[in-house]
Formats: structure tokens, C-alpha cells, sequence
């Protein structure tokens, strides 16, 4: 019972990271602090047009889908990208793909042994055709 919670968790934290990378304002977000090693809201709301309000809200949700991670150092706050949580979907996406080439390759041996089939079959009909009365 308590694997079924652990996978529960980072299902939803799966989740939470596709919905937080689904607007393009926070997967920009994600770029700046990939390219800098930190940075604070001003500076990140300095390279869009929107409201600060704007940025701290999707800052909250990168910060939700713990995506980035937050220090404060006196009245700044530091952002940086949480590159353990970036590996772990990295990971999680490597497997799904791979079950999906396994997949893909069980159906090729299946398209492959059809194909075969079939051209066995219309050999055998054309020899048939050909040695008729």
C-alpha cells in the first residue's frame, strides 16, 4: 500500500510539471535560470512584458511543481532551477519513450510478418493462376 502512494505522488508531481511547462512564459522562465545560475524576480520580469504580479504567479507555480527553488537573502529572493527534479523527468521521460520503442518495434515484427504473409500468399496464387488447367 504504500508503494501505490509513492507512485500516487510522483504521478501527481509528473502532473504538476506538465502543467507548469505547458505555458510558454514559464518554460521561458525555466530557460533564463537554466542560462543564468540564479536569478531574482526583477531580473526575470525584466526580460517580459507582462506585470510583476504576473511573473510571481508563475514563479509560484514553477515553485508548486518544484521546478525551481527559492532563497531569500535579505529583501531579495534568489530563484534557481531545481536540476535534481529536471534529471528525475528527464528519467521519467527516457522510460515512457522506451516502452513506447518497444512498442513500436513489437508492432514492426507484426507489419513485418504480415507483410511476408501477404507476399507469400500472392506468390502462391500467382503459381496456382499460372499452373491451371
Amino acid at each position: 500500500m504504500r508503494q501505490s502512494s509513492k507512485i500516487d505522488r510522483r504521478e501527481e508531481n509528473i502532473f504538476d510539471i506538465f502543467s507548469a511547462l505547458a505555458d510558454p512564459t514559464r518554460r521561458k522562465i525555466l530557460e533564463i535560470l537554466a542560462d543564468h545560475d540564479k536569478c531574482t524576480a526583477s531580473e526575470i520580469h525584466k526580460q517580459f512584458s507582462v506585470s510583476p504580479q504576473a511573473i510571481s504567479q508563475h514563479l509560484k507555480i514553477l515553485l508548486e511543481a518544484n521546478l525551481i527553488s527559492v532563497e531569500k537573502q535579505g529583501q531579495k529572493r534568489i530563484y534557481r532551477l531545481n536540476t535534481d527534479i529536471m534529471v528525475q523527468f528527464e528519467e521519467w521521460a527516457k522510460q515512457v519513450r522506451q516502452r513506447w520503442s518497444r512498442r513500436l518495434d513489437a508492432l514492426d515484427t507484426v507489419l513485418r510478418t504480415e507483410m511476408e504473409n501477404m507476399e507469400k500468399n500472392q506468390n502462391q496464387e500467382r503459381k496456382e493462376t499460372n499452373d491451371g488447367p
